[in-house]
């Protein structure tokens, strides 16, 4: 176990001393092969094809396509859309724009694939609203903040393509399995904006009449169509979750271009670079990251953490909240995907000794990472927030603080009763 603790210890410190994300594992997969055999040990042409061998495979192709289409959508006018049918459909209740915050974010998960693509698009748009309605802004921090956590969690999901990927799991049933825990996040958040509204002053909007909801949904209808496009096909078995992607990409160009015309050749330039940039940086940490999966089980590293937690004498449901602190914490240091690659191969041998379900394990790894993106200190959204909101830092943080307890809540109440996660992935096996 001692070059588990180098493993981990090592690369923790690199984090720490800020070091990029690909570096500090590269270097820790260095330094473990040097203590294990000296310098002139260090197989460098198998790093390089391990390297290789990450990045050649069919699903990891979804990864690109879901981040163009949800950048495209963000350029058009599809989240105000989203936003206007949300509003619509649940501003008059009260709690206000904060029902609308999380429904759109709902929505939109269907489409953006990270949080921080939620909060820098539709995000934009709700603080703006809430601002204009004299929202308290640290409210509206705190609720946009929280509601983007969905986005990882409902499909399409960049994460779960990796877990999927790295793990062998099937990624139509890790997108099948996230609706129904992404909805009850939703809903959980909901019901503490209806309990806090009674302490803050939360206008709401008028109730619509018939027609007008009509009306707006119409308008809103094409947009909302992509997450019923993307799960259905993956569902029915039209096409494959990194198919979904390219439909996806084609249906968002198809909008922008066809259906709105209100994205332009320069747009789609912009988009392009954008995607390129994202990918690139994506890429190069699956890269690293697989050597370094490969490094872990060449020195049986896996194993001994399964035999090691086989010999405890607690319930399977302790070892798991267990492991699900231990994702809280390890999110406050790295973001979703990367804490994915890495943790993935260290518990799958784990998940597997244990019987837990792994399509249940990808899920509670990725809710309980997707925490880290609202806390400090390198929480992304966060950062975004408080860009957006022209709030401090320490604001933010105090702001979304009190919407972790519904999110913990949930992610508890799934670890004891899994079948919340496995009952409609055991449809479509």
């Amino acid at each position: 176990m001692e070059y588990l603790y180098i493993f981990l210890g090592l690369m923790i410190v690199l984090f720490a001393l800020g070091v990029p994300i690909a570096v500090s594992i590269g270097l820790t997969c260095l330094a473990v092969l040097v203590i294990q055999g000296g310098w002139q040990a260090i197989p460098t042409e198998l790093f390089a094809l391990q390297m290789l061998r990450g990045l050649n495979n069919f699903p990891i192709l979804a990864i690109p396509f879901f981040i163009f289409a949800a950048s495209l959508m963000n350029v058009g006018s599809v989240t105000n859309r989203i936003f206007d049918f949300a509003n619509a459909l649940v501003g008059f209740i009260r709690g206000g724009l904060g029902h609308v915050n999380v429904v759109a974010s709902m929505i939109f998960a269907g489409m953006s694939a990270t949080a921080v693509a939620d909060v820098a698009g539709i995000g934009q748009l709700e603080i703006k609203a809430m601002r204009e309605r004299n929202y308290p802004m640290r409210f509206a921090a705190g609720i946009t903040g929280a509601a983007s956590i969905i986005s990882p969690v409902i499909p399409p999901s960049i994460a779960m393509v990796v877990y999927g990927w790295l793990s062998g799991t099937s990624i139509a049933a890790l997108f099948v399995a996230g609706v129904v825990p992404g909805v009850m996040i939703g809903i959980a958040l909901m019901i503490t904006c209806f309990v806090v509204s009674y302490w803050i002053e939360m206008p709401r909007s008028p109730r619509p009449q018939l027609m007008q909801l009509v009306r707006l949904f119409w308008r809103a209808l094409p947009p909302l169509l992509t997450p019923l496009i993307i799960i259905g096909g993956i569902w029915t078995g039209i096409f494959t979750p990194t198919e979904a992607g390219a439909i996806a990409c084609l249906y968002a160009m198809f909008l922008g271009f066809v259906v709105y015309r209100d994205v332009t050749f320069k747009d789609l330039i912009d988009v392009l670079a954008r995607t390129v940039r994202f990918t690139s940086i994506i890429m190069f940490i699956i890269a690293i990251a697989t050597f370094y999966g490969w490094l872990l089980v060449r020195l049986r590293i896996p194993q001994e953490l399964a035999m090691m937690l086989m010999d405890l004498d607690v319930s399977l449901t302790v070892i798991l909240i267990f492991i699900a602190l231990f994702f809280l914490v390890i999110g406050c240091f790295m973001s979703v995907v990367e804490a994915v690659l890495i943790f993935t191969p260290i518990f799958m041998l784990t998940v597997q000794s244990l019987g837990i379900d792994p399509v249940f394990f990808g899920i509670l790894m990725v809710i309980t990472l997707s925490v880290g993106v609202i806390t400090p200190p390198f929480g992304n959204v966060l950062f975004v927030l408080v860009e957006i909101t022209g709030l401090r830092f320490e604001q933010v943080v105090m702001s979304v603080l009190p919407f972790l307890i519904p999110i913990l809540a949930v992610i508890g109440l799934i670890i004891l009763v899994p079948e919340i996660v496995t009952f409609l992935p055991g449809l479509i096996r």
